[in-house]
């Protein structure tokens, strides 16, 4: 039973997503309260598109669910399905394009069932043109969608980013789409198709840096740690390590300046404005470079913010973890698998004071639910050992 009060709580959501993009999007209705059916291949001995199912990243990625089995490709297992979408409010696919026609969960067939019902689609491509066959994949879309050209050492070629950003981003829009449905339907009381894809969601998420060749006609290109367009911003040595500096703008240039007692680099011409700092930023970094070599990362982050300039760590993923910020705002949060016990998962990144995520269940066995919901559909225990039987589930 679900908490009164969440978010998404009187919505009823059926997963037939794999791997990352489908999942996350899924994970974002979830944990704010929607009922959500995992619908699975009934096992066949082979691990799926998702994973080794007790790895941190299938337990992290489904989490709040409840699990079905159920072949779809079965004419009962449609059957099931489409009583389902009949009481439900969203259903989540990343598919290629053509399979859920195949299936008979496009959203034509869908809405002569349940009119209210919203299909949310995932896609590498998109669901047409000269690519909607081809299959998805991040790294793809990094690379297609711009990402890797401006990502890197300069001169050192394309470099993928170290999260899979396209799937991730996908989930979100898609999450974001489906919410927009929802709000929507309250007005018109119909569904409708929602659609993203890995493309689509990574060349939106280049902002700036394609309107920078979008109006001026700019092609950006890789800069490594420095800002592309604010200098001094960037990675700098430390007696000890490193650190983020993020100097942007005249104001907070100049109070970075008088900080680390370097008045000289706001009156020097190669550095006085930002586009001669821009100009000249190998000069520009040298600069900086050689005098925060000289003291301790934590003695700069310290002074610099304390004189109102960004400034931060570069945190293995362990002092991620144990920052005393980032443990305020719960980033890890615990949960209690039945088998394979406790253990942190990442939190969500948006709070509300009143009704607030939640991780209510661990991600589930295979199949852990199928009875039950099918003895809330309305099935009969014979019933239900014969589509075991028979495959169906």
């Amino acid at each position: 039973m679900l908490p009164p009060g969440m978010p998404l709580s009187r919505f009823k959501v059926l997963d037939l997503t794999r791997v990352r993009a489908g999942p996350t999007c899924v994970r974002q209705l979830a944990d704010w309260g929607a009922d959500v059916i995992k619908i699975e291949a009934p096992p066949d001995g082979k691990e799926g598109l998702g994973g080794e199912r007790d790895g941190f990243d299938f337990q992290n990625l489904h989490r709040n669910k409840r699990s079905l089995t159920l072949n779809l490709k079965a004419e009962h297992g449609r059957e099931i399905f489409y009583r389902l979408v009949e009481r439900s409010d969203v259903v989540v696919e990343n598919y290629r394009p053509d399979v859920k026609d195949r299936l008979g969960a496009d959203y034509e067939t869908l809405a002569r069932i349940n009119e209210r019902i919203i299909l949310v689609s995932i896609s590498g491509f998109g669901q047409d043109g000269p690519y909607a066959g081809r299959p998805g994949f991040d790294q793809i879309a990094q690379g297609m969608g711009g990402l890797m050209s401006i990502t890197g050492v300069p001169g050192d070629g394309p470099m993928r980013v170290g999260i899979p950003v396209a799937d991730l981003c996908a989930g979100m829009f898609a999450a974001q789409g489906t919410m927009l449905a929802l709000l929507e339907r309250e007005v018109s009381g119909k569904g409708q198709w929602v659609q993203t894809s890995l493309l689509e969601a990574q060349i939106q998420m280049l902002d700036f840096q394609a309107a920078r060749y979008l109006k001026d006609g700019e092609i950006p290109v890789s800069a490594g740690n420095d800002h592309p367009t604010s200098i001094p911003t960037g990675v700098f040595p430390t007696s000890d390590g490193h650190i983020n500096i993020a100097a942007a703008g005249e104001v907070i240039y100049e109070r970075f300046c008088n900080a680390i007692d370097a008045p000289h680099l706001i009156t020097d011409k190669r550095f006085s404005t930002a586009a001669a700092r821009s100009k000249n930023r190998a000069e520009m970094n040298v600069a900086v470079g050689k005098i925060t070599s000289t003291n301790t990362s934590a003695h700069w982050i310290e002074l610099l913010n304390e004189a109102g300039c960004p400034s931060g760590p570069i945190y293995s993923m362990d002092q991620v973890f144990a920052d005393p910020q980032v443990k305020h705002l719960n980033m890890e949060i615990p949960v209690d698998h039945p088998r394979l016990g406790k253990f942190g998962l990442v939190n969500q990144a948006i709070k509300m004071n009143r009704t607030p995520s939640s991780i209510r269940s661990a991600t589930p066995e295979q199949g852990e639910h199928t009875d039950a919901i099918l003895t809330d559909l309305g099935y009969d225990g014979d019933t239900i050992g014969r589509f075991h039987d028979s495959g169906v589930v």
